[in-house]
């Protein structure tokens, strides 16, 4: 083997964990995605959706035809009747007797035809409430999303200003060697870059919970590696601010899915409704019953001195079925005149209930429309905001930049630097903060207006 030919191996293999050990940074579009594809929340509804198409397929049977089959076999020992002469003697009897009977509903104040319609509007107020699901979902993940992004630039920021701080200490220390500023300056930037490193630690931890938050949310098992894009960028792409409240509201009423629940429960309210009140009319009914019986008895033939002269069997098991068969078939008319008030109270729980959702939808189209107003002046708020916090900033920079250039010279203490350094300290996390409440609240306003968080 030539000499050092494994250090090309070793490379390979270095490259090779370097490249595994590269973590996967997650878009808000996959997060998204993910969240709807685990997120248990979401799964249980689903399981209320496959619960309500069950409940359409009770609801159809109602329609067919009860057909139900009875068996039963006996031995009797003693005294027993003869089901044929009638008369009692002292035997051992079996006795089989077997049925089927048929039902079916003719007419029942049509409480299955609205049982029928309440299951398939249950459906779809149940496919309702999965979407509104997905969509909490889908905001609750962007939210979050954008908590790891604020919190990944404010350790940033901390750590720029750790960097700053430090290169200021060499900096004082030259200027302590040169009689420039007093020593206690020194001791005032060690200090300043204890405190910067505590809020360091603080912004690791801030960054690592809103990362377990998130990775909980998608219901991730591990989140140790877990982390997200970079995309920092603020803009109204959609220039939703342009919009009128009135349009987004007129566009939100259109397309919201809590109205739709709200519509969706009014119209089951009115069919429970019609249920209740088919109660009170007559119910028909159909049925055809067919029975036969078999025995199994061997009777002793005696003389007149009582002596066994000979056996007397039962007839043939098939001669019995086909002998003894019987059938009856008819219609049954059943009319409602007094039970206890228990049709009455039905229908009057259920007008209450229709009531109640009558006020829920509107209860639901007015908060609505409160919460699409109040969406429009946070988004403008919240740009106003972020734009005044940028204007800070500028002046904060500037602002430091004159002391630092001052502190330099002598012309400046310490404190009165560290004060500077902390007023744009808190003006860079006052611009990171408005940036992302910006952020999310265009997000929400958009949501009113039926534009997704996420492009399909």
């Amino acid at each position: 083997m030539k000499k050092n030919s494994w250090i090309p191996l070793v490379l390979l293999f270095a490259f090779s964990l370097s490249s595994h050990a590269q973590t996967k940074k997650w878009t808000l579009e996959e997060c998204v995605k993910y969240a709807l594809d685990n997120n248990i929340s979401i799964k249980q509804t689903e399981l209320d959706t496959e619960s309500a198409l069950i409940d359409k397929k009770g609801a159809i049977g109602n329609f067919l035809p009860s057909l139900n089959a009875n068996a039963s076999h006996s031995w009797n020992v003693g005294l027993n009747q003869d089901i044929t002469t009638g008369l009692l003697q002292n035997k051992t009897t079996q006795f089989t007797s077997t049925g089927a009977s048929v039902g079916v509903d003719i007419y029942k104040g049509l409480q299955n035809q609205n049982t029928l319609r309440k299951a398939k509007l249950s459906i779809i107020a149940a496919q309702y409430q999965l979407t509104k699901m997905q969509e909490d979902i889908a905001l609750n993940v962007a939210n979050a999303f954008l908590q790891v992004l604020f919190n990944k630039e404010n350790l940033k920021v901390q750590n720029e200003q750790m960097s700053i701080n430090e290169k200021q200490l060499s900096r004082s220390q030259e200027l302590v060697n040169a009689g420039t500023i007093p020593r206690g300056d020194l001791l005032d930037i060690k200090a300043t870059l204890a405190s910067d490193n505590q809020k360091i630690i603080t912004a690791e931890n801030s960054l690592l919970i809103s990362k377990l938050s998130l990775a909980q949310l998608l219901q991730l098992g591990s989140f140790e590696n877990f982390d997200v894009v970079d995309d920092t960028m603020v803009n109204d792409e959609n220039n939703i601010l342009a919009q009128e409240p009135t349009a987004i509201y007129d566009k939100a009423k259109e397309g919201r899915t809590e109205l739709k629940i709200a519509q969706t429960n009014l119209e089951i309210a009115e069919k429970n409704v019609a249920i209740a009140k088919g109660g009170f009319q007559p119910t028909l009914q159909g049925f055809y019953n067919f029975n036969t019986r078999i025995s199994y008895a061997d009777t002793a033939l005696r003389d007149g001195n009582g002596a066994i002269i000979g056996v007397q069997s039962a007839p043939p098991f098939f001669d019995q079925f086909s002998n003894n068969k019987g059938q009856s078939f008819g219609a049954q008319l059943s009319i409602p005149i007094f039970n206890g008030f228990s049709t009455r109270n039905n229908v009057e729980r259920s007008k209450v209930s229709l009531e109640k959702s009558k006020i829920a939808l509107e209860q639901q189209s007015l908060d609505l429309q409160r919460n699409v107003y109040t969406a429009f002046a946070d988004a403008k708020g919240a740009l106003k905001s972020h734009e005044s916090a940028l204007i800070a900033l500028e002046s904060r920079q500037a602002s430091y930049s004159y002391a630092k250039d001052k502190f330099d010279v002598g012309l400046m203490n310490s404190f009165d630097l560290n004060q500077s350094q902390t007023l744009l300290s808190n003006a860079q996390s006052e611009v990171l903060r408005s940036k992302y409440d910006y952020i999310f609240k265009i997000k929400i306003l958009e949501f009113y207006f039926g534009i997704p968080i996420i492009k399909n």
